[in-house]
């Protein structure tokens, strides 16, 4: 039964498979043993991937097929107009194929859609695809409870479509373009506005220890009177031992720290593991005790941000990844002060172009951090000086943030509170002068049945 209680009187309740063309309306992609990587060629007719319909762009992707193959495929073609769907892994994205389009075949993780256009326009189409009901339709019947495949051709030829007269189709496709529209260019004006937040937070951090946040007449390219430039290695340890480790009960509850429990950028953990300290000394874990800096070392946890001081850990004690560096301040440094130098994008971009070993395991080394040099005012008191200016200064930004995640949501409601209405016939007016689309069915129907044996003629006179 449809979602949809009401629809005005010219509207139709369809079954998807009644919008596509008859045969070649919908089909799945060829199964892999059909494509497989021993055919693909340098050149010549395209394969359409996932990534075609998942990221609406047709022209990516490298996999070719010769001639040959692309004859014996010739049912999976795609020609333009013709829209295709991953259906597997990332489920339900569309795409439209473009006039200019390579010609080409569909793999087996795609279905392709061809519409009987002259019943349904393709923008509409997409629109509705697109939208949060008809995709919860796709979500609710795909198979698996991972939901890792599309539901098969039967299945998605019974989904339900709400389908008003033609000419209506083409208001509602030019109301929600020009609504839309209005909703992009706000969208676009709040993203640029985070990135501006994301220059303006490192700017202050480089203020902050260029000295200008609290020295109002610092001159470019020095430091104020009395900060001194020291390694970061003679202001803190690099992975420290554990103090007194031979005296701790064996069997005492410590806080235990996976790289998942950190936070990129933000200083926060969350502290919901803990773990005996006899079990964590048999893995090879990282220590650290109530004050020091973690510092994920390794790629992508490092790039991202991962760093955090670590405060309020069960009896002080805390083990956790290996992939951490830990960094624990002497009397000279506040850890606050150091945290705010090294989680910088600039510390981070040169860490990353440290990092040594193989791809997709690189780490930064020890090395790195311990001979980094820090700018370091004279006294504690300007530290912490130093510390609230940026936090008072960050906190404004923080809001500003939330005011703007939480207007990209909204955009995002009302987006799709113009598809809802536009589905249930309330964005645009309905004309009487429309011819109600069942009517429009009925008169397609009719006009098949009548082809059908002009064609079958046809082909017996070209046999003769």
């Amino acid at each position: 039964m449809s979602e949809i209680k009401e629809l005005p009187q010219s509207w139709s309740i369809v079954k998807l498979g009644e919008l596509c063309l008859e045969k070649e309306g919908l089909r799945r992609g060829p199964f892999g043993s059909a494509i497989k990587k021993e055919f693909f060629v340098p050149s010549g007719f395209k394969v359409y991937e996932q990534g075609n319909a998942i990221y609406n762009d047709p022209n990516r992707g490298k996999y070719f097929i010769n001639e040959k193959k692309y004859n014996e495929l010739i049912n999976f073609k795609v020609q333009p107009n013709d829209l295709i769907v991953s259906c597997s892994g990332t489920l339900g994205r569309i795409a439209q194929i473009p006039t200019n389009a390579k010609e080409g075949i569909i793999n087996q993780a795609l279905l392709r859609i061809r519409l009987v256009d002259d019943i349904i326009l393709i923008k509409y189409f997409l629109f509705f695809f697109r939208s949060e009901q008809f995709q919860r339709k796709i979500f609710d019947q795909s198979q698996g409870t991972a939901m890792t495949n599309l539901i098969g051709i039967k299945d998605f030829k019974e989904i339900e479509f709400s389908l008003p007269p033609l000419p209506e189709q083409h208001r509602i496709v030019a109301k929600i373009e020009e609504l839309f529209s209005s909703l992009d260019k706000g969208i676009e004006s709040l993203k640029t506005a985070q990135k501006e937040l994301v220059i303006y937070r490192q700017s202050v951090l480089k203020w902050a220890f260029e000295g200008k946040l609290t020295n109002k007449n610092v001159v470019d390219g020095e430091l104020p009177k009395g900060w001194k430039v020291k390694l970061i290695s003679d202001v803190a340890k690099i992975n420290p031992v554990l103090p007194d480790k031979g005296s701790i009960d064996r069997n005492l509850e410590i806080q235990f720290l996976p790289m998942k429990l950190v936070e990129e950028i933000v200083n926060k953990i969350h502290l919901t593991e803990t773990r005996k300290f006899i079990d964590v000394l048999k893995g090879s874990y990282t220590p650290f005790i109530d004050g020091d800096i973690i510092f994920a070392k390794v790629t992508p946890c490092m790039e991202n941000g991962k760093i955090a001081i670590v405060n309020n850990l069960k009896n002080r004690i805390g083990f956790g990844s290996s992939e951490f560096h830990v960094l624990r301040c002497s009397e000279e440094i506040l850890n606050r002060y150091l945290h705010r130098f090294i989680v910088q994008d600039v510390f981070r971009n040169q860490a990353q172009r440290a990092m040594t070993g193989a791809v997709g395991l690189r780490r930064v080394p020890k090395q790195f951090i311990e001979n980094y040099s820090i700018p370091i005012p004279p006294t504690i008191v300007e530290q912490n000086k130093i510390i609230e200016e940026i936090e008072s200064r960050l906190s404004v930004c923080d809001k500003i943030e939330e005011i703007i995640s939480t207007s990209l949501l909204q955009a995002e409601a009302l987006r799709q509170s113009i598809l809802k209405k536009a589905f249930e016939g309330k964005l645009v007016p309905q004309d009487p002068n429309d011819e109600p689309a069942s009517k429009l069915l009925e008169r397609i129907k009719v006009e098949r049945i009548k082809n059908q044996p002009v064609k079958k003629v046809k082909e017996k006179k070209e046999k003769i």
